[in-house]
């Protein structure tokens, strides 16, 4: 009985890993074929395991806590939390940042804590994509079509700075006079901060092929040397890519028509990111098209809508329904999803005006 309820338990908490290797394995099956996963591909897993250890490293030297802390103090919280989210996403991806941003919101003495969670999410889904190691999609995208980061930037710049804007602009309209509670006691940086930062620098330039790929093997050689407890990372969503680089391949033997329209790259990419979440989406897609500025654009316009669009929409919703004393799921869960589908239909009319002047 128990092993049954902790099966449910699994399934539940980690069904995106389970629909990725049931997918795959039926696949698979089904074709008498064994999916291949390209060295490039196996080289993205490597990064995003080095970039997890690592942020995972930042985290636990109290560096992130002492930053949230500063947050909190002074006036304009509503805009400084959602410009934080915004740029923390660019360089610690944009499911870390909700990990830190969200938590120091929902601590807040203040009212609307729902509508600032909300536009929390927008911002680190807008502010990971004008980076290639904001969130796993952009580090794919980069490292699989080789790309310069002047042209990278270039492509998607108009989006995330456009939604910069306009978070900052409701924010500004989020009105709310914070009471704080009582100050917290000062979290102490650990020296090994300073060591992560470093290795975070080297993945960096390694991600923008400054430094060869041995680079990040040596900043895991050191941190398993260093501090072996940064290497208890999400190990769940490392295999899930594997599983989807696995479902793609296999996809792409059934699929022999290439997706040759811009318009629709772009239109089916941020579509299907509401079903299956961006990550996958674009795993697949990228195995159909060279065009990959409407791929990029397309997966990360579909972070919004959905609360499966990004994992980053989960991390916020989820920690906002288990903290908040207000007991307003449903009116949260609406909220979150008009708010969500505003910016995805947004988002969509902005890539074909910017197509349209370009």
């Amino acid at each position: 009985m128990k092993i049954h309820i902790a099966l449910i338990d699994f399934v539940r908490r980690e069904w995106l890993l389970v629909t990725s290797a049931t997918g795959t394995l039926l696949t698979s099956l089904y074709l008498h074929h064994v999916p291949a996963i390209s060295r490039t591909e196996w080289e993205v897993l490597f990064l995003l395991f080095a970039l997890f250890v690592v942020v995972n490293g930042i985290e636990r030297s109290g560096l992130a806590t002492r930053l949230s802390q500063r947050l909190e103090q002074g006036s304009a919280v509503p805009l400084k939390l959602v410009l934080s989210s915004f740029l923390l996403s660019m360089f610690i991806t944009n499911d870390v940042a909700l990990v830190l941003v969200v938590p120091l919101t929902l601590a807040l003495d203040v009212p609307r804590k729902d509508w600032l969670v909300i536009l929390e999410a927008l911002a680190v889904n807008a502010g990971s994509a004008l980076s290639p190691i904001g969130n796993p999609q952009n580090l794919y995208i980069y490292w699989f079509y080789d790309l310069s980061i002047e042209t990278f930037l270039r492509s998607i710049a108009p989006f995330s700075l456009f939604f910069l804007i306009v978070l900052a602009a409701l924010a500004l309209g989020l009105r709310m006079r914070a009471e704080p509670k009582p100050a917290a006691r000062t979290v102490r940086i650990q020296r090994s901060a300073w060591v992560y930062l470093t290795g975070l620098v080297l993945l960096v330039l390694v991600v923008l092929h400054v430094l060869p790929l041995f680079a990040a093997a040596v900043v895991v050689g050191a941190v398993m040397l260093f501090d072996h407890r940064a290497l208890r990372i999400d190990y769940a969503l490392l295999f899930i890519f594997l599983f989807f680089f696995g479902l793609a391949d296999n996809l792409q033997t059934v699929l022999s028509a290439q997706i040759a329209h811009s318009d629709h790259v772009f239109l089916f990419s941020a579509l299907s990111s509401q079903f299956i979440s961006n990550v996958p989406a674009t795993v697949l897609f990228a195995r159909f098209t060279q065009d990959w500025p409407a791929l990029l654009w397309g997966v990360n316009v579909g972070g919004f809508g959905s609360l499966f669009g990004s994992l980053a929409n989960l991390i916020a919703y989820r920690f906002y329904i288990a903290r908040t004393t207000t007991n307003d799921a449903v009116r949260f869960t609406w909220r979150f999803l008009l708010a969500g589908y505003l910016a995805f239909g947004v988002a969509i009319g902005w890539y074909f005006l910017v197509q349209a002047w370009g």
